[in-house]
């Protein structure tokens, strides 16, 4: 017996000190995106200045102080944000429990035995301390776990910058979204007061003669018109600050709404030059596919070494009496060493199945992290293509807008001298309405497209010194 025990013993030693054997794959398989190596549109055509996004922080980009206080309070109090941050702290406490597998866990018990009936009564006492069930990780089973924990805790931080980074940007869309739809009330409000006083002097001209009914009823259909623009737009308002608030997670005061859209609350960002790889990489939700495929990978090695024997190792010293007073007296001291082989012998075709499983799972992962690049590649490309095109859509739609003013203006000019009818200036106010609608509303997504190229390319969970 006590050689036995010494060879055990001596097997358990080796094994601790030279290490697991390693049955992971060593790396996972490198992904094909099939995407270019180039950007399709570069830096250049859109004038914008070379610089990763992920170096630039929230605050640095965002100029509005007002929107800075917005965001400060979002990543604060969001709620979707508060549940990234809680999976992070689960992965993290998942992985210190997968990690602390790997040792042995000494405990003690106390215990007391009474037998009786028919046969004489007997008691018997022991207090021990010891290992129980301590598996050898020879083959790198436990090892291999706690890397897919760790890996899974890694995908859980790279998930919760990325949530950072959407609601960053959504706060941001929110607040110019607003500021528009308030600009556009004030231009709605303003039409309805200048349609007012033209219906005053229409129906005055009609009660002398001077003008028809129908120039009247004319008149009267773009005041209504610009009355349902006045309530639309109010609704809108108060529908953009309610998400605001939702977004916030906290009450939002007028103090912080915004006022005007004269100035661009952020500033441009464009990809610096290289490959899109070396840029779409630090995106964190690419990271977070990154680490899945990891841990699928890792998974592998814990399905192969399902195939070799598992050793455990239970031991204890202490000591054992009939009599409670005696527990702990001369003559009572005890051990036990109880090692224990499990080897696999028929699984019928288990085995075999969790590896193909495991094998699956890896190549999933890795499809979904090839897929993420792909849609990273595609989201960076898009903003790129508008970037240039919105600018001289804005340039353009202004001068169509200076074009319809002074058309507008002349119509009024002729149709008071009596040289046309209110029907021509009424197409001349029409197409004027509709000109400065459409430059707020390219105005809102040249804006907004600096946001989205902030986002996708993996700006905006850095706070920064601003």
């Amino acid at each position: 017996m006590a050689k036995l025990k010494q060879k055990v013993l001596a097997l358990a030693m080796t094994a601790l000190t030279a290490g697991c054997v390693a049955l992971e794959p060593p790396a996972p398989p490198l992904p094909d995106p099939a995407v270019p190596t180039q950007w399709p549109v570069s830096v250049e055509e859109t004038g914008l200045p070379a610089r990763a996004a992920p170096d630039i922080g929230w605050r640095e980009f965002f100029h509005d102080p007002k929107l800075q206080t917005l965001i400060a309070r979002s990543l604060a109090n969001n709620r979707d944000l508060r549940v990234a941050i809680l999976n992070i702290d689960k992965a993290r406490a998942q992985y210190r429990s997968q990690r602390a597998g790997q040792w042995p866990w000494v405990g003690g018990s106390v215990g007391s035995e009474h037998i009786g009936g028919e046969v004489p009564s007997s008691n018997q006492y022991s207090a021990t301390v010891g290992v129980t069930g301590f598996e050898l990780d020879l083959f790198g089973r436990a090892r291999t776990l706690t890397d897919i924990a760790l890996q899974q805790y890694f995908a859980q931080e790279a998930t919760r910058r990325s949530a950072e980074i959407v609601l960053v940007a959504d706060i941001a869309t929110l607040y110019l979204t607003l500021a528009i739809d308030q600009e556009l009330s004030r231009l709605s409000q303003a039409k309805l007061k200048n349609y007012q006083e033209s219906a005053s002097l229409i129906e005055k001209r009609f009660s002398l003669g001077a003008v028809s009914g129908l120039d009247v009823e004319q008149i009267h259909t773009q005041v209504e018109s610009a009355r349902v623009d006045v309530a639309r737009y109010d609704g809108q308002i108060l529908r953009d600050i309610n998400a605001l608030i939702l977004l916030v997670g906290a009450p939002v005061e007028p103090a912080v709404l915004p006022v005007r859209p004269d100035d661009p609350i952020a500033g441009f960002v464009a990809p610096p030059p290289g490959l899109p790889s070396e840029t779409l990489l630090r995106r964190p939700d690419i990271q977070a596919a990154e680490h899945r495929l990891r841990a699928a990978n890792a998974n592998i090695g814990a399905a192969r070494a399902a195939y070799f024997p598992s050793i455990s190792l239970t031991g204890s010293v202490g000591s054992a009496s009939t009599e409670l007073f005696d527990l702990f007296g001369k003559g009572s001291w005890m051990w036990s060493f109880i090692p224990k082989v499990t080897v696999p012998i028929f699984q019928a075709g288990r085995l075999e199945a969790n590896m193909a499983n495991a094998v699956a799972d890896r190549d999933i992962a890795l499809a979904q992290y090839e897929k993420a690049i792909q849609t990273g590649f595609r989201e960076v490309t898009d903003a790129l293509a508008s970037a240039g095109t919105l600018v001289r859509q804005y340039d353009a739609q202004t001068a169509l807008v200076d074009a319809a003013t002074r058309a507008e203006q002349l119509s009024r000019l002729r149709y008071q001298a009596g040289r046309d009818s209110y029907l021509v200036l009424l197409d001349a106010q029409r197409t004027l309405y509709g000109a400065q609608q459409a430059l707020l509303a390219t105005y809102l997504a040249a804006q907004i497209n600096r946001v989205t190229l902030y986002k996708v390319l993996g700006g905006g969970w850095t706070e920064g010194d601003g």
